[in-house]
């Protein structure tokens, strides 16, 4: 009798012990699923990676599930001890699963171990999102918009805010007692509500292309603007912009071999950083030729051939809705979106317009398509390098993201998946899978260098999934779900939204299809 008392009681003090060290754990594991949280949408793009399983990394940040001896029900055995304080990283939903109720509810509240962003948090992460190293390339839309490029620097800031809201408003339904739930977690989840009942998952296929499109040619501009830059911060160096692309991707072949966003998570701090530098030098060599501004060369008409161009890179700066509705899930206090998504966006509205003119004023029609290369040559070599070791260091993200696409829509989606899955039983990548992950790096570094058009693939990339991600899907899903409940400026601010954003979409999409043809016609007869 005296053994099994010291035995229970030794069993209660070990449990009691590992309950203090679980806590402990799962507050260092929240710090750092913050920070895993905004690294993942640190960059235009990624944000973008909101896809329903990728989701699952990007909203609880990485979470540590931590599985105690009391959820698991082995208060005395061996084996359940031998869990105690176990922690396990979810890299696709697999493994011990939370404990739950009869009912299937869980036992255990998730909000300690997973915890939520503040309003603050949540802007930084839009912050990061909207107003990354693409901003670089405004000034060139100024260059053939003018005023009227300044202009749509702010109608798409207040467009990109409206639809970034009303898109949330479509998560949401009223219950019997005129209550808002939330009934959906993603962009898919809105876009295949919408195509029910009768084809209940093609909207979820055309979010899931775009959004594919969209983080595979951000990676093709993080080559491209790499090996630009390199090139023009040493011409006298007998390497070829090509070339310098060439090694920027092979710097990039380990992303092959990422397994989860934790790594890739460590990146999010030197990037901002990185940003901060280049804006401050750029700024401040801009100001010191303040006298020399030439505000006479500021027009009030536009190229009619190369101004659509510049709405594509107005909009792919703007880009940020594939993630909204994660974000906001993760939000600690929901009803602060609103608020937050105000002044992200007028913040982003006011530093891109001062940005893009003062840099168009000093260098008025000489302004090129990334901005730095207009900058001295001292100056220039210092501010590429980092803009290039910020692009190197952001790659990962949405390579990352669209590999997690693309291996949950054709190779891990269960009996629907059209190929057999990359990952053998033990979890590790065939060699299959990584060929297939290496041949994606190596696509990049192809479109790279045949076609090395900064402007004409960021405008590309803009008017087609940018205009339809942020203009053109939200409205129409919010017509389609909320439609008996809006009023008639909020149907006609849609369907103005909706035909606008249809227009500038398809002449940017043109126009910068007819560059590229042409670009491409000319690096292959090279």
């Amino acid at each position: 009798m005296a053994t099994l008392i010291r035995s229970k009681l030794s069993n209660k003090l070990s449990n009691a012990a590992t309950a203090v060290s679980n806590k402990s754990q799962a507050k260092v594991s929240g710090m750092f699923a913050k920070m895993g949280f905004q690294a993942a949408t640190d960059e235009e793009a990624l944000g973008f990676a909101a896809c329903d399983d990728l989701d699952y990394d990007h909203r609880q940040g990485m979470q540590m599930d931590i599985l105690t001896s009391d959820e698991l029900g082995g208060e005395g055995s061996g084996d359940g001890g031998a869990l105690d304080g176990d922690s396990h990283y979810q890299r696709d939903g697999t493994g011990p699963p939370h404990s739950a109720s009869k009912d299937g509810t869980p036992t255990s509240d998730l909000s300690e171990v997973r915890p939520k962003i503040t309003a603050w948090e949540a802007g930084w992460n839009v912050t990061n999102a909207i107003q990354g190293m693409f901003v670089l390339g405004l000034p060139y839309a100024i260059l053939h918009g003018g005023y009227l490029g300044l202009f749509l620097i702010i109608f798409a800031a207040v467009v990109c805010c409206y639809t970034g809201k009303i898109l949330i408003a479509c998560l949401y339904e009223e219950d019997e007692d005129g209550q808002l739930v939330r009934v959906r977690d993603s962009y898919v989840d809105i876009a295949n509500a919408c195509c029910a009942p009768r084809f209940p998952a093609l909207g979820g296929h055309i979010v899931n292309v775009a959004q594919i499109i969209e983080l595979v040619m951000t990676c093709i501009l993080y080559v491209v603007v790499s090996g630009n830059l390199m090139y023009n911060s040493f011409p006298n160096m007998p390497i070829s912009q090509k070339s310098w692309a060439i090694i920027a991707t092979a710097a990039l072949l380990p992303c092959a071999f990422l397994k989860n966003l934790k790594a890739v998570s460590k990146f999010s701090l030197l990037c901002t950083l990185a940003h901060f530098v280049i804006n401050v030098l750029v700024i401040a060599y801009c100001l010191s030729r303040a006298r020399d501004w030439a505000w006479d060369k500021v027009k009030f008409y536009i190229d009619v051939k190369k101004f659509p161009i510049s709405i594509g890179i107005i909009v792919f700066s703007y880009t940020s809705q594939i993630f909204l509705p994660s974000l906001e899930g993760n939000m600690s206090k929901p009803s602060e979106f609103h608020c937050m998504m105000n002044w992200t966006h007028i913040a982003a509205c006011i530093l891109k317009g001062l940005f893009a003119l003062v840099a168009y004023l000093t260098w008025a029609d000489a302004t090129k398509e990334v901005i730095t290369d207009n900058l001295p040559p001292g100056i220039r070599a210092v501010v590429n390098i980092f803009l290039v070791a910020k692009a190197l260091l952001s790659y990962p993200l949405p390579f990352f993201a669209a590999v997690e696409v693309l291996e949950k829509s054709f190779f891990q989606d269960g009996g629907r998946a059209y190929f057999p899955d990359c990952y053998g039983g033990d979890g590790r990548l065939k060699s299959w899978g990584l060929s297939l992950r290496c041949a994606l790096v190596v696509f990049t570094l192809l479109m790279a260098i045949y076609v090395p058009h900064f402007a004409l693939l960021m405008g590309l990339t803009g008017s087609l999934t940018g205009a339809g991600l942020c203009f053109l899907l939200p409205s129409l899903f919010h017509l389609k779900l909320l439609w008996r409940k809006l009023l008639w400026h909020q149907v006609f601010f849609d369907v103005a939204i909706f035909v606008i954003g249809g227009i500038c979409s398809i002449s940017g999409f043109i126009h910068s299809m007819e560059g590229l043809i042409e670009a491409f016609k000319y690096n292959i007869e090279e």
